[in-house]
């Protein structure tokens, strides 16, 4: 599992006209999938995501945390995380989770997560053309990676 965490002021997903989900201070998390992903991916995610220190405390370090802040997070699902691209010039994307595995653990790590908050986390919507718009606050840009067994 990958998931490219982005500090926010503020962040939303749309789909055509649509807004899927939107948010102000926290985190914009793009997640891929890979089909060797368990619920022990998701679980480490979720609270490594909920716990990350990456919001400024008082003093201007980096010590709090999501959950401390009291921020929100908006989750992405992102296939292109798993493109490989040490070949040629087209990336392959045989490591991302297929579309109905992905799009399931893409749901079951927004419950984790939406646990480990307290409060319900928005999305995209899985499999469509989604357009992101952030503000990326710092910047700060960390990508967390967790590998099955």
């Amino acid at each position: 599992m990958r998931v490219l965490v982005q500090r926010v002021s503020e962040a939303k997903v749309t789909v055509g006209d649509a807004v899927t989900g939107a948010i102000g201070k926290g985190l914009l998390l793009l997640v891929g999938i890979h089909d060797t992903d368990t619920e022990a991916e998701l679980r480490w995610m979720a609270e490594k995501c909920a716990k990350l220190r990456i919001f400024e405390d008082c003093g201007g370090k980096m010590n709090l945390s999501l959950q401390d802040v009291e921020g929100q997070a908006l989750v992405v699902s992102q296939f292109t995380l798993y493109g490989d691209c040490k070949k040629g010039n087209r990336p392959s994307f045989n490591q991302a989770g297929k579309p109905d595995f992905a799009s399931e653990m893409c749901d079951r790590f927004c419950v984790l997560l939406g646990a480990e908050l307290g409060r319900a986390v928005p999305t995209g919507r899985f499999g469509a053309h989604m357009m992101v718009h952030l503000v990326n606050d710092g910047p700060v840009t960390l990508m967390l990676e967790r590998e099955a067994g």
